[in-house]
């Protein structure tokens, strides 16, 4: 079972092999056997290529969910403190304006559990199987996976004190004309931001766009424009005086922060840990229950 599953995660039974500590032809024999009892080619060999078949691949998909099952049993009845990994997924924004100053609580309770943070820009990705629990934006039906709401989140203008002292009356919407407008890839968020505030949404096609939230960030902070900003990440500026919101209107009142974790993984202690604590620091308005896609 644990052949099966590292070579469908690794693709190739060498980095199998490394991972099992046993050698590529134990792999090999092993695969022999299994195919044996279950009828059908777990990989199929062309010259010196060998490719799990897309039936063993499906098959390992629920050997891992099993073999997690039984890793998290075991780890429950344990009588010693938690022992082990925890992998997490989080965009980048995300994982430094936020994740990263509410870890040192549950490592300081928990200081033989690894914590790996792997940062990703593809929000709605969660089909990595190296990972234990995830961090998305927004909530969309996810086969296998349980959704907890984290917490909502606002997006509205944020500009350094710096740059708003450069305008009178900065609260008239009618100085956004003057403003130079930061972007995130590309001019959505204020088109739909100006259209909630009737004005026009051509209105913010101009300006600079980047391909990083965190460099959006940077620009704002050091007074090089106005951004639709996320007031959860970027609440510790606000809190301190580094950013102000010079506007009532936001964007997303009604969705946020979730935490999404695949079913094999629900009842891992180490897993079930974290959340708590995770949901102990949050102090915003919550969204809705816990749903289960």
């Amino acid at each position: 079972m644990r052949a099966i599953e590292s070579v469908a995660r690794h693709g190739a039974l060498w980095r199998a092999a490394a991972e099992l500590n046993v050698t590529r032809s134990a792999i090999s024999h092993q695969l022999r056997l299994l195919e044996a009892d279950l009828g059908f080619k777990i990989v199929e060999r062309s010259g010196n290529k060998s490719e799990i078949t897309p039936r063993a691949r499906a098959y390992a998909e629920d050997v891992r969910r099993a073999l997690s099952m039984i890793a998290s049993s075991t780890a429950r009845v344990a009588q010693a403190g938690l022992t082990g990994s925890l992998t997490i997924s989080a965009t980048p924004g995300f994982a430094d304006g936020w994740l990263c100053l509410h870890l040192g609580d549950f490592v300081a309770e928990h200081p033989d559990v690894v914590v790996r943070v792997l940062s990703s820009h593809r929000m709605a990705d969660t089909t990595n199987p190296e990972i234990d629990t995830f961090i998305t934006f927004g909530h969309e039906p996810r086969p296998h996976l349980r959704s907890t709401p984290l917490f909502s989140v606002e997006f509205t203008p944020l500009c350094s004190p710096a740059y708003l002292s450069r305008f009178e009356n900065f609260n008239d919407l009618r100085i956004l004309q003057q403003a130079t407008l930061l972007h995130m890839t590309d001019f959505s968020d204020w088109e739909d931001w100006m259209t909630r505030s009737g004005l026009p949404p051509e209105e913010a096609r101009r300006g600079i766009c980047y391909s990083d939230m965190n460099i959006v960030h940077t620009a704002v902070l050091a007074g090089e424009g106005i951004a639709i900003g996320d007031t959860v990440l970027w609440g510790k500026d606000l809190r301190a005086g580094r950013l102000m919101r010079p506007f009532a209107a936001s964007l997303h009142k009604k969705t946020g922060y979730f935490i999404c974790t695949p079913e094999e993984n629900i009842d891992n202690p180490i897993v079930e840990a974290f959340h708590k604590r995770l949901l102990s620091k949050v102090e915003f308005e919550p969204l809705s229950p816990d749903r289960t896609a």
